[in-house]
């Protein structure tokens, strides 16, 4: 709580708007939910129509050329730097695992217009609920291709276990200490 505290005063200091993001994600069964995050980037109105092409792109890079995960680092403020190299800023994801949208362990929720852009076989991703960490935050994290990142989601469907939970939990806790992979 005092961590989460120090976050809200600085968001506050580093620009104008909320101090959380809400956004409509997909979480088990297909069914959207609302993530909870803290806000790292200046506030837009409406859709980032950018960031929906620049993704459309990362998902479907047969070439595997595009190694890295979608950011508009002009958006990005000087504290939402330091909050996602750490994943700080989805400290407020455990409010959604108190209201049983998301586990501390899973594959990630993916936006709504992601899931529409699924092959079928990817669609195994909301057959369990999303994590706030996961394989692919921990193995893979921004170095990680789309397509290696669902491969790393369908191992961890496949192999799923409170032991392999317990481990990813406390792998998540060094990746973000040195903030490793992260962009």
């Amino acid at each position: 709580t005092p961590l989460m505290i120090i976050i809200e005063a600085l968001i506050k200091l580093s620009s104008s708007g909320p101090i959380f993001f809400k956004q409509k994600r997909i979480g088990y069964n297909g069914t959207e939910f609302e993530i909870y995050k803290f806000r790292s980037m200046k506030v837009q109105e409406g859709e980032d129509e950018d960031r929906k092409l620049q993704m459309f792109e990362f998902m479907n890079d047969h070439t595997g050329e595009i190694k890295t995960k979608v950011v508009n680092d002009n958006r990005i403020t000087w504290i939402g730097k330091i909050i996602r190299k750490t994943s700080l800023d989805e400290l407020p994801q455990l409010f959604n695992v108190m209201k049983g949208d998301m586990s501390l362990v899973g594959p990630r929720p993916c936006l709504p217009y992601e899931y529409d852009l699924y092959p079928e076989w990817q669609k195994r991703r909301v057959n369990v609920l999303p994590g706030c960490t996961g394989v692919w935050q921990v193995w893979g994290r921004s170095s990680t291709s789309y397509k290696d990142s669902v491969v790393l989601d369908l191992y961890y469907i496949n192999n799923m276990s409170p032991w392999l939970d317990l481990q990813l939990l406390f792998q998540t806790i060094p990746v973000m200490i040195t903030a490793r992979g992260a962009k």
